[in-house]
Order: C-alpha cells, then sequence, then structure tokens
C-alpha cells in the first residue's frame, strides 16, 4: 500500500507530526512564489543579496590595506631643491613593522566575536551586522590623516576597526537562523559569504589602480565611503526576522515560519559547559581556524610576494592577487547549491555533505599550497594558488553553516566562538610571515606555503573524524527530542511528508 493510501493520513507538503514534534523536510521551492529561479520574489533572497554587499564592504575595507602598504612603502624617485635626485620612502616601516601593521586589524577583531553573537541573537543580527559595517567604514574614511599623523594611531585605528568588524560574521548567523529554511542554508550562507571573496576580488586592483594613479589615501576613501552607502540601504532594507518585513508575502512569511517551527529565538540560554566539551563544535572551530590561516595568509602577503619573488608590479599585482578570490567567489555558489541538492534529493545526509565539502577542500589544498612552495613562477604560483583559494568554496559550504546544523539557537555564538579562534591566524600569521620573509627570497616565501599545507592537512583530519550534521543533545528543546531531532538534519527529503489527520 502506498502512503497515499493509508487511511487516516493526510498528504502536507511541509510538516509531519509525531507526538507534537515537527519535522521539516519540506522541498527548498514550496513557498507558492513560483520558480526558484525568479529570487526576487523572495525577500530572503533579497536579504541574502544585501548580505553579500555588505560581506564585499567587509573584505574590501580589511584588505586594502596590504595593497595601500605596498605604495606608502615603495621607493620613489624625489628631486630635492638643490637638483639632486634622491630615493627615499614615503613611510620608512621595514617589514616588521609592516607585519605588525597588517595583523593589527585582527587584534580588535579578535574580542568581538563572541559578544557580537551574544548581541545579535538580544539586539537583532540585522542592527549589529550593519553598526559592524558602518564604524568601520568611517575610521577607513579617517585613516590617511591618522597615517600621516603617527605609525602607532594608524596602528590603533585598524585595532578599532577590527573591533567594529569583529561583530560581522557571528551577526549573520542570528540573520539566518530567522530568516533561512533548513533546507537553504548552505546557498543562503554561501551566498551572503561569497561576497567576501568578490570583495578582495575588486579591492585588491581597484586599490593598485587608485594607488598607482591618484595616491593611496584614495584606497580609503573609495571603500570607506562605499561602506557607508550600502548601510544606509541595509538598515533601509533588512529587518530582525520576516514578521517585521512589510514587503514580505504570506506565503513567504508562513514558509519560513512553518520551516523553523523547531527553534526558539526566545529566552535561550547557551550551555557554554556544553559547547566547550563538543567534538562536534571543535571540528568546526579547527575548520574555521584552517582555512582562515590559508586566506589570511594570503590576502595580507600576497601583493608583497608577487612584488618580492614574482617581480609582478604594484597594478598587475593587485588583479593578479585578487585571481584565486575571483575563483572561490565562483566555487562557493556552485558548492552551496550542490550541498543543498545533495541533502534535499536524499542523496547525503547532512553529516555527510559538512564532511566530504569541507575535507575533500581542505586535502586538495594542501597538494596545491605544496606545488606553489615548489613552483615559485609566475605562471605555476598563481595556477598553484588559485586553485588553492577555489578550492576554499567546498569548505565554507561544509563548516561554515554547520553551526547552523547541530545547534540553530545558539549559531550566532558559536559562530562567535569558531571565528574567535579563526582570527588567530589573522594575528599570527602575518607577524611570522614578517619574521621569516626578512631578505625577500624564494626559499624564504617556501616555508610559509610549507607552514600552510601542514595546518591544512590536520584541519582535514580533525573535521573528518569528529564533525557532525545531526541536532546535538544539548541543542534540542522541548519540539526536538529523541530520534526526531536527528531526522531534522538527516532524514531523506524524498520520502513524502505526512500529516495526521
Amino acid at each position: 500500500m502506498s502512503l497515499d493510501e493509508t487511511p487516516g493520513i493526510q498528504m502536507s507538503p511541509l510538516i509531519f507530526k509525531e507526538n507534537e514534534v515537527d519535522i521539516i523536510t519540506a522541498s527548498p521551492t514550496d513557498d507558492g512564489l513560483g520558480p526558484a529561479w525568479k529570487f526576487w520574489r523572495r525577500r530572503r533572497f533579497i536579504v541574502a543579496c544585501l548580505a553579500f554587499f555588505g560581506f564585499f564592504n567587509v573584505y574590501a575595507l580589511r584588505v586594502n590595506l596590504s595593497v595601500a602598504v605596498v605604495a606608502m612603502t615603495a621607493f620613489k624617485n624625489v628631486t630635492l631643491e638643490n637638483g639632486t635626485v634622491a630615493t627615499v620612502q614615503e613611510f620608512e616601516w621595514d617589514s616588521k613593522m609592516k607585519g605588525h601593521l597588517l595583523s593589527s586589524f585582527f587584534y580588535g577583531y579578535l574580542v568581538t566575536q563572541i559578544p557580537g553573537g551574544w548581541l545579535a541573537g538580544r539586539l537583532g543580527g540585522n542592527m549589529v551586522f550593519g553598526l559592524g559595517v558602518a564604524v568601520t567604514a568611517f575610521l577607513t574614511l579617517v585613516t590617511p590623516p591618522i597615517a600621516n599623523a603617527s605609525y602607532y594611531a594608524f596602528l590603533a585605528v585598524r585595532v578599532v576597526e577590527g573591533f567594529f568588524e569583529g561583530f560581522t560574521y557571528p551577526c549573520i548567523h542570528a540573520v539566518w537562523a530567522r530568516w533561512a529554511p533548513p533546507l537553504e542554508r548552505s546557498k543562503l550562507a554561501t551566498l551572503a559569504f561569497s561576497g567576501s571573496y568578490v570583495g578582495t576580488v575588486v579591492a585588491l586592483p581597484v586599490s593598485g589602480i587608485l594607488a598607482q594613479k591618484v595616491g593611496w589615501p584614495f584606497v580609503f576613501y573609495v571603500f570607506g565611503t562605499a561602506g557607508l552607502v550600502w548601510f544606509a540601504v541595509w538598515s533601509k532594507v533588512v529587518k530582525k526576522a520576516p514578521e517585521d518585513d512589510k514587503n514580505i508575502s504570506p506565503q513567504e512569511l508562513k514558509y519560513i515560519q512553518n520551516s523553523l517551527c523547531d527553534v526558539s529565538h526566545k529566552d535561550v540560554v547557551h550551555p557554554w559547559n556544553k559547547f566547550l566539551t563538543s567534538l562536534p563544535v571543535w571540528a568546526i572551530i579547527m575548520a574555521h581556524f584552517t582555512e582562515n590561516w590559508g586566506i589570511y595568509t594570503l590576502i595580507t602577503q600576497l601583493p608583497t610576494f608577487m612584488e618580492d619573488t614574482l617581480k609582478f608590479e604594484l597594478e598587475k599585482s593587485g588583479f593578479m592577487s585578487a585571481l584565486p578570490y575571483l575563483v572561490m567567489a565562483i566555487v562557493l555558489q556552485f558548492a552551496g547549491h550542490l550541498a543543498d541538492w545533495l541533502r534535499s534529493s536524499g542523496i547525503c545526509t547532512t553529516t555527510q555533505v559538512r564532511k566530504l565539502f569541507n575535507c575533500g577542500a581542505f586535502i586538495s589544498q594542501t597538494v596545491f599550497m605544496l606545488l606553489a612552495a615548489f613552483l615559485l613562477t609566475p605562471v605555476g604560483s598563481i595556477t598553484c594558488l588559485t586553485i588553492a583559494v577555489g578550492l576554499g568554496g567546498f569548505a565554507w559550504s561544509g563548516f561554515s553553516v554547520n553551526h547552523l546544523d547541530i545547534a540553530p539557537q545558539h549559531a550566532s555564538v558559536l559562530m562567535g566562538l569558531s571565528n574567535t579562534v579563526a582570527t588567530l591566524p589573522g594575528v599570527i600569521s602575518p607577524a611570522i610571515t614578517g619574521y621569516i620573509v626578512q631578505n625577500k627570497l624564494a626559499s624564504e616565501w617556501q616555508i610559509v606555503f610549507y607552514i600552510a599545507s601542514a595546518i591544512y592537512l590536520m584541519g582535514a583530519i580533525f573535521y573528518g573524524i569528529f564533525a557532525s550534521g545531526e541536532r546535538q543533545e544539548w541543542a534540542k528543546t522541548r519540539k526536538t527530542s529523541g530520534r526526531n531531532a536527528s531526522a531534522l538534519s538527516n532524514l531523506k527529503p524524498t520520502l513524502l511528508n505526512v500529516k495526521e489527520k
């Protein structure tokens, strides 16, 4: 007898109720708003698109210094009053000073990850996310006069910028906990996160052009202004939750609320002892740390590496430094949709998808980082680094949304926790590189790539052993207990959903 012929059972497109437990197995397109490609009809995709541009600004404001600092410390020929031509630097900073300057952002960024997740849960992820970008943009605008005044004042401003930008990543999970249906988490989150890499793609070459053509101060003026314009739009359009949005359709509102009916956001108490003793949580933390080590190493050092070893000029190095992140932005979109399709079609469980994408990416990145270290030629190095960074798009479809799988009501705080540890590479890697690369030798840069390769390999092993896509026991509410909570993550949605009559 088929399921729809069973006596006493009525078909439902959304929910199976058993013992008052709601199991969500809806198709990602069951919102009554027409074909999935008409994303503009869906308010949650408008939120994702604006979040994309938010992360675009987050990374543009973060990476522009890596190009600007090359122009700020470059040797230039200057004609003195007596007619003598002298070679001088506008800012006489050695490699150690530049390393500390590039890493100073992360001192502040490290502090606000967990508070950012907590504030997002209380005030709303949309508000805290927007303010984090806006303050960073304003401080970027006033950077040139501060840099001219004092090296240490410049360091302090970068620390404060990192402090406010540290709110952004944890806050976005508070947004998705209210806006993203479970079977759309990967593609909505990766759409937003890909803005980081598109921002890098745009910021690196544009910063090179601005520094070369009109002067390094305009690197900060242009991107600071762009961040403030984005904030004006974000604060007008994006609301804390779907029910607060006057422009959302009744069908979409009902669809989102039904799909998230197992998640309570009221009076959430975060079980810190459970967080710190959970191996799936530590698997996410380790994966986040691993991916950020490679990303931060290249974001902060790739223009310098290209100038030192590959002999690229500043303007050209900006374009070539952006190439790996263009590939990653494209891969991230494909990976997010593929991850959700594998889950919604029942081919793989959530756990399998997260491990496959994350570990496969890390192992591949290990190989290509090693190849980049051995080749050290313009074509070979750029090709290997582009592939290594691009494959990180699959890793982000694994660990970056894993917080929402294992504990959706705690996701913003868990993202804050993992991103706190994952910020350490931003502090450590540029400083270590500054100490290793003293003489601009190819052999010194090889050591930098060897370290990144070893960390990628360790991250793959740890995540492969301990990661999970199932909701954890300590994250189950009264509505999600026992075997039904596990079904939220791993039930195959190809089974027809039913509702007690």
